[in-house]
């Protein structure tokens, strides 16, 4: 973690990073990098962390870049509550910081101003003048506090016995019920019956 406290962040490199895995530059990515960062170099050298993101927009895919925390691995979990805030904090302990867009420090910068609390249509919207803000303003967009998560956030959901559902035939986790969740109405598919498999 030192190497890390000492190394500066190279927003660039970081934004080839975010165009090459998020598809484009988007102002909540870039700004994500940079609030990951602030919590990265505030958690003590040699301590695992998870994370936890308050918004499903921009901030999970901050997180993915710059950390080992990834949703599939369950060292990251969106709990969306609309707002754009991120924690990463001691596993073990539940002790972190939250970096947070503060909205005191947006007057400074009109573009980002704008496009966070979208007082201009996304076609009105300079990106270009955007990001350059976002570079000029770095981590003075943000505030930053230690938090203690619930306990509930440190301990590792059990995965339970694996069975065959009698409906549809797959398998899925017991504890779900009877049937599979997709059988009991929770499937994101129209059609009830699945057609014959695509070769």
């Amino acid at each position: 973690m030192e190497t890390l406290r000492k190394t500066p962040f190279d927003i660039d490199e970081y934004m080839r990073r975010v165009e090459s895995f998020h598809g484009h530059a988007a102002p909540g990515v870039i700004i994500g990098g940079l609030m990951v960062r602030m919590a990265q170099i505030r958690i003590p050298e040699g301590v695992l962390f998870n994370a936890v993101c308050e918004t499903l927009s921009c901030l999970p895919d901050a997180v993915q870049l710059l950390t080992p925390c990834t949703v599939g691995n369950g060292w990251l979990r969106v709990i969306d509550l609309g707002r754009f805030a991120l924690s990463l904090y001691d596993k073990h302990h539940g002790n972190g910081f939250r970096v947070f867009i503060d909205p005191k420090n947006l007057d400074n910068w009109p573009e980002i101003k704008a496009w966070f609390l979208r007082l201009k249509p996304k076609t009105g919207q300079d990106h270009c003048r955007i990001l350059s803000q976002i570079k000029a303003a770095g981590e003075n967009l943000c505030g930053v506090h230690a938090v203690q998560v619930r306990p509930q956030l440190l301990e590792r959901p059990e995965k339970g016995r694996i069975v065959i559902c009698p409906s549809c035939g797959e398998p899925y986790p017991m504890k779900d019920g009877g049937i599979c969740l997709a059988c009991q109405g929770r499937s994101p598919y129209v059609i009830r019956e699945y057609p014959e498999r695509v070769v």
